[in-house]
């Protein structure tokens, strides 16, 4: 007989899109969600669920939000052990702290070891499912998604590709690239809970030969995802365009290397033109909103407002270790302060939204995670919305679960995660 356990608790569910009406209609409130073979099997009155399911074994969580696991489709996981290293624009900040890190991961074991204190933190944070960067190295590609089976968990990675303005020892070629790359697609996509990304760095790293060789596997393999990263920092757009004087714009040294799709998923993009939101919005690729690391190197401010209105998918990263926290929560407080300076302050509800079923739909697995919904994968985070005494006298006086959430949002961090769930099993608290 199939295990069942019904959680009681405040179950948030999305039914919606909050940035489409209003925000709050985008949501409902469960009493309890049962779950069974690792999957969402019912959701609903704690009482009718337990009648329904007296077999089940009962974990009651009071008034705590019971909310989808925490969704991060932008991270390095390689710069773990380098987060929050002091200033530096974006080249420099490589070429001083990231570079020299990534060259360590050539070593099978000081990989193993990072990517498991990486998914300890992020566990212990409430992020279940995220798509991270590896290094040129496949070692690194192979001690992360085996630290991620041996978790249960559904992530996605690729090894990154770069052969020219990388330290010696860290540039891989056009043709090492595609084989290493395609060696270990064959090897992880599709085992257990694992995809993997074709992943070029972005196009500074990449000579043409390379893009267009991470083109032609994207090509032969197109159900997988692509990630990069696009318009960072005014610099960088400088840099690109000395680069590849004939291109359009920086989208177009990825499109006229077959690296534009909607499989794509670009990082930061931030100081696109015209063009360039028209095309990504063209082939429904997904944008990745990086708060925390988009101000603390100094990128510039993400149009969230404008792009969403514009129908594009966007999602919301860590960007570990360019961002400053493993926290989707502080994230989500990041989001909210770029959203005040621009103007388009966000509804506790599109936060969330952003950090679950965005995030899911930029990574093509919004049928699978990032919401509360029966056939779903078990992948919760079980939140306190009284985790510390600044918190609590706050959410004391709370008019509504919205005011009861926010707090948490702007202050909150892993003491607000009372457990974590991974495929149907608790995995903290």
């Amino acid at each position: 007989m199939a295990q069942k356990t019904l959680l009681k608790g405040r179950v948030l569910s999305f039914n919606g899109s909050p940035f489409e009406g209003e925000p709050t209609d985008a949501t409902e409130l469960h009493e309890a969600v049962l779950i069974e073979d690792g999957r969402i099997a019912a959701l609903g009155s704690a009482s009718d669920l337990s009648v329904a399911h007296p077999e089940a074994k009962v974990k009651d969580y009071g008034d705590k939000l019971i909310s989808a696991g925490f969704v991060d489709p932008h991270v390095h996981y390689p710069q773990t052990a380098m987060i929050a290293s002091w200033g530096k624009r974006l080249i420099d900040w490589l070429n001083s702290y990231t570079f020299p890190e990534e060259m360590k991961f050539d070593d099978p074991v000081y990989a193993a070891e990072i990517a498991s204190r990486y998914l300890d933190l992020t566990t212990a944070h409430g992020t279940t499912t995220m798509c991270s960067f590896c290094t040129i190295h496949p070692e690194s590609v192979d001690a992360f998604f085996s630290a991620a089976i041996a978790r249960g968990q559904r992530v996605v990675a690729g090894k990154t590709c770069m052969d020219r303005n990388a330290p010696e020892g860290l540039r891989d070629t056009a043709q090492t690239g595609y084989d290493q790359s395609k060696s270990l697609l064959e090897k992880w996509h599709g085992v257990n809970r694992i995809s993997y990304a074709i992943t070029p760095r972005f196009s500074p790293t990449s000579t043409p030969d390379q893009l267009e060789a991470m083109g032609a596997l994207w090509a032969e393999h197109p159900e997988c995802l692509m990630q990069t990263h696009l318009s960072e920092q005014t610099d960088e757009i400088e840099w690109v365009r000395s680069l590849f004087p004939e291109a359009r714009d920086y989208l177009d040294t990825y499109e006229q290397f077959g690296l534009l799709g909607g499989n794509g998923l670009y990082g930061h993009v931030i100081h696109l033109e015209d063009r360039e939101r028209d095309r990504l919005r063209e082939v429904d690729a997904a944008l990745i909103h990086c708060p925390t690391s988009n101000t603390f190197i100094g990128s510039g401010l993400f149009d969230m407002n404008g792009l969403i209105r514009e129908g594009h998918r966007v999602g919301l990263a860590t960007d570990t270790g360019g961002g400053s926290s493993f926290s989707m929560l502080r994230t989500m407080a990041a989001a909210y302060e770029i959203g005040q300076l621009r103007g388009r302050p966000l509804h506790p509800s599109q936060l969330l939204w952003l950090g679950t079923v965005g995030s899911a739909q930029t990574l093509r697995m919004d049928d699978r995670i990032g919401n509360i919904a029966v056939g779903m994968e078990a992948d919760l985070v079980v939140l306190d919305l009284a985790s510390t005494p600044a918190i609590a006298q706050r959410e004391a006086h709370a008019d509504d679960l919205w005011e009861a959430v926010f707090p948490t949002i702007m202050m909150g961090d892993d003491r607000a995660v009372a457990e974590v769930w991974i495929a149907g099993r608790a995995v903290t608290g």
